[in-house]
């Protein structure tokens, strides 16, 4: 009998196995299992669709145009950093479309793509609930109102930081060995 632990995937797979059969024909239920297999696995890979298909018994080909028609759902790798500008009425008519097309000029990439080095993804979002601060956007939980084109800059700016921050805490320091020389730098 195998004891081992399972993995992050397997154990995710469990979670989403008890979940299908919690959800599995009931009205909505392939709704809200493609949220919780996004939520375990970050996006609706291929992989993931097929694996919902053959568990819930529906065709592949339902799984994609479900995945593929609500906006919510992801089914592309998602950048690092995800930003969702709000095209909710409020948030519309304040100029969000200015706002998205900042964007895309600045990250080089068109809504719902990724940048190449995968640290940002583009997508527009439905109303967020904060119409009093839009336009609003929402940078992965974080939410950042009355965005104007001028500010885009600036939100990729923070981004970029966090990033840098990430990566210095990443780095340990290097520390030479008590009296090691060949580690010293040159000196005077």
């Amino acid at each position: 009998m195998d004891r081992r632990r399972p993995s992050g995937q397997e154990r995710n797979y469990l979670i989403l196995d008890k979940f299908i059969e919690r959800y599995r024909g009931r009205p909505g239920g392939l709704v809200r299992i493609l949220f919780k297999a996004q939520e375990l696995f970050g996006y609706l890979s291929p992989e993931v669709q097929t694996y919902v298909a053959e568990k819930t018994g529906l065709p592949a080909s339902h799984i994609y145009g479900v995945a593929t028609f609500y906006s919510r759902f992801i089914t592309e790798p998602p950048g690092k950093y995800s930003i969702g500008v709000c095209t909710g009425t409020a948030c519309y008519v304040k100029n969000a479309q200015a706002v998205l097309d900042r964007f895309q000029a600045a990250l080089g990439v068109k809504e719902g793509e990724t940048t190449p080095d995968g640290m940002f993804s583009l997508r527009t979002t439905r109303c967020v609930g904060a119409c009093s601060l839009a336009p609003v956007v929402t940078v992965n939980d974080d939410m950042v109102g009355e965005v104007t084109p001028d500010k885009v800059a600036d939100v990729i700016r923070r981004c970029r930081e966090a990033e840098a921050e990430e990566e210095t805490e990443r780095v340990p320091e290097r520390r030479r060995p008590e009296g090691d020389e060949r580690a010293a730098p040159p000196g005077p």
